[in-house]
């Protein structure tokens, strides 16, 4: 039987979701990355917002549904004025290391994120070298109590990175709401907890 044990530190937390071409990371690209980095408690440290630059030949090759929805969210208008994949990961690197001290691996978190992993470990080797082999997928819990208990959570599925996100961390929310560890203490305070 599993036991619990008092933390060291308080962990960040590194949601991350990218929308891209398709879901296949060896033919697909990404066009848009947005972070939130979270305390534990989910209260936002800092966001990011990038649109990736993919020449024209890359937009055309895209699946109907990522030129039907990229096109409706106003996506595709954006990237010709997006910015170069790199640029965008070094400032990825930059960022964790304002969140994440040392050696300590992110861990991701998101919607289905072992997807975008998948693109990250693809496209984004240096900031993929960050990240710890554990994620927090939202998903997993969608699956459990969906099934298990038939409570679901509303979405509005914008297909904007920074806006799912938000959904996401709303979502985890509402699933942990209707959990009620019997001895837990949940850490509430940042300062205390890194003392």
């Amino acid at each position: 039987m599993g036991t619990m044990k008092e933390s060291a530190a308080m962990k960040n937390l590194f949601w991350i979701d990218l929308e891209m071409t398709g879901l296949d990371d060896t033919v697909d690209r990404i066009l848009e990355v947005a972070v939130v980095i979270t305390d534990i408690n989910f209260n936002s440290l800092e966001e990011y917002h990038a649109v990736i630059y993919q020449p024209p030949e890359i937009l055309e090759a895209m699946h109907d549904w990522c030129k039907k929805t990229h096109k409706e969210t106003g996506l595709t208008a954006a990237i010709p004025n997006g910015r170069p994949l790199e640029e965008v990961e070094n400032e990825l690197v930059a960022l964790s290391k304002r969140h994440f001290a040392g050696e300590e691996r992110i861990v991701l978190a998101g919607n289905s994120v072992g997807n975008d992993k998948r693109f990250i470990d693809r496209y984004m080797t240096k900031f993929s070298k960050l990240l710890h082999y554990r994620l927090v997928d939202v998903s997993s819990f969608k699956e459990i109590y969906r099934s298990k208990y038939r409570l679901t959570f509303d979405k509005k599925n914008t297909h904007r990175a920074m806006e799912d996100i938000q959904e996401s961390i709303d979502e985890l929310k509402f699933y942990l709401s209707y959990v009620k560890p019997p001895l837990a203490t949940p850490v509430t305070d940042t300062a205390t907890s890194k003392a």
